[in-house]
């Protein structure tokens, strides 16, 4: 078995552009704390999880740097231009590197992950290949396009995935 058997992968490359503002969201403090560290601190607390790396957008080092100060997370991985490019660079440097067994891929912009969360998932890969947290869809949901809205669609099937997504 690989030295580290569950890493929590932390996807922090975006630019934060929807949020507004000239920083990026993930590392906006929460309570005096950036919302990125908050994030690694919430997978290092969790006694399942061995390693977190981190994926960091273009021109973000410094930022990633103060952010996880004095936390054991390895140099930080460059993301690529979407989420899905900067997954992918974040599970290429991790097979590089020592593949762990397990990979939980997390937003940064999530910082509080109950540890229950990451027990469920833990445990569905003991009889799957992935699985994620899911929650039922709250919100009324309309088919339509633009500002014209068509039809209420049943809502009774759909959910809402979360991360980690293991």
């Amino acid at each position: 078995m690989p030295k580290w058997s569950v890493t929590a992968l932390i996807v922090a490359a975006g630019s934060g552009e929807r949020a507004g503002g000239e920083l990026p969201k993930q590392y906006r403090p929460i309570a005096g704390k950036p919302i990125l560290r908050r994030a690694i601190e919430a997978m290092m607390r969790h006694p399942r999880v061995n390693q977190v790396r981190v994926v960091i957008g273009e021109g973000q080092q410094a930022l990633f740097e103060e952010a996880a100060n004095g936390l054991e997370v390895g140099a930080a991985i460059m993301g690529g231009a979407t989420r899905q490019k900067s997954v992918r660079r974040g599970l290429e440097a991790l097979a590089a590197e020592e593949p762990p067994k397990l990979v939980l891929i997390h937003d940064a912009a999530r910082p509080f992950c109950p540890p229950d969360v990451i027990d469920r998932l833990l445990k569905a890969l003991q009889t799957n290949s992935g699985a994620v947290p899911a929650l039922p869809a709250a919100d009324t949901l309309m088919r339509g396009k633009g500002r014209h809205l068509g039809e209420t669609m049943d809502r009774t099937h759909l959910n809402g995935v979360q991360t980690p997504q293991a």
